[in-house]
C-alpha cells in the first residue's frame, strides 16, 4: 500500500487495509450512502467466482506487490501516450501509503454518476472542489486535507492487522469510463486506457488486466481484489 518512490520530507500515512468492511465503514461515514454502494471481497478470478460478485460493478480496486517486474511495467507505461481527455478522474498520489484512499476517490470520482453522495457530504465537497483541478492539484489538495487525514487514520487502525508504515504493496483502481476500462493509478503520470469495456462486463475486463498482472510476478503472493457494487434498490 506504499509507494516507494516520494522524497524523504513527504507526508506519510499509516496504510489502509484491504477489508471491504474497513473500506465500507470509511467510505459510509465520508458522504456515500450505504444504501448506494458497498464494497466486497472478490475471492477468485475464474468466470465462477467472479459471477459470484454483487451486480452491477462500479470499479475494482486491486493490491499488489511492488517488485522489479511492476517497476518496470510501470517506467514501460509511463512511456504510452495517454488520451483521455477530462472525461477520466484522476490525481496523482504524492502522500506516503495513501494509495487505498486515492483507489476509492478514483472509484469514487468515476461512478458519481451512478450514486448519489449525500448532499454537504465530504466526498461531495471534496469531488466539487477538486472538479476542474489537474492531478497535480487534487494530490496538494488530498495532502493539506486535514479531514481526510484523520478519516484515513481511523480507518487505517480499523483493520484486523496491526498498522504499519513499512509494507511494499500497492492500490490501483479500474473504472469503466464512457465505454473505456481504465487503470487508475497515483503513482503514474495518467490513466491507463485498457480498451473497450460496459459496466456490465467491467468485472471481467479487469480481471483480464489483473491476471496478467499477476503472471508478471509468479514469485508474489500478496494480491487482493476488491469489488466496489451498486446496492439493489431497497437492499439494506
Amino acid at each position: 500500500m506504499a509507494t516507494i518512490d516520494e522524497s524523504p520530507s513527504a507526508k506519510r500515512w499509516l496504510p489502509l487495509e484491504a477489508n471491504p468492511d474497513v473500506m465500507n465503514q470509511f467510505l459510509w461515514g465520508l458522504g456515500l450512502p450505504e444504501s448506494e454502494a458497498e464494497c466486497y471481497d472478490v475471492y477468485g478470478l475464474d468466470e465462477e467466482l467472479l459471477e459470484m460478485v454483487p451486480k452491477p460493478v462500479l470499479a475494482v480496486l486491486f493490491l499488489y506487490p511492488i517488485t522489479q517486474q511492476s517497476e518496470e511495467e510501470r517506467m514501460r507505461q509511463e512511456g504510452v501516450k495517454k488520451e483521455h481527455g477530462s472525461k477520466v478522474y484522476f490525481m496523482k498520489q504524492t502522500v506516503g501509503n495513501a494509495c487505498g484512499t486515492i483507489g476509492l476517490l478514483h472509484a469514487v470520482g468515476n461512478i458519481n454518476s451512478d450514486i448519489k453522495l449525500l448532499e454537504g457530504s465530504f466526498l461531495d465537497k471534496f469531488f466539487k472542489s477538486t472538479a476542474k483541478m489537474d492531478p497535480l492539484e487534487r494530490a496538494a489538495y488530498l495532502e493539506n486535507d486535514r479531514e481526510m487525514e484523520v478519516a484515513h487514520s481511523v480507518a487505517a487502525t480499523a483493520g484486523d492487522t496491526e498498522a504499519s508504515d513499512n509494507v511494499d504493496t500497492h492500490f490501483i483502481c479500474f473504472a469503466c469510463v464512457e465505454g473505456e476500462l481504465f487503470e487508475l493509478d497515483g503513482r503514474k503520470s495518467g490513466p491507463i486506457s485498457h480498451g473497450a469495456s460496459s459496466p456490465s462486463n467491467l468485472m471481467q475486463d479487469a480481471a483480464k488486466v489483473i491476471r496478467n498482472m499477476i503472471q508478471k510476478n509468479p514469485d508474489s503472493l500478496n494480491f487482493n481484489v476488491i469489488a466496489i457494487s451498486k446496492k439493489a434498490e431497497g437492499a439494506i
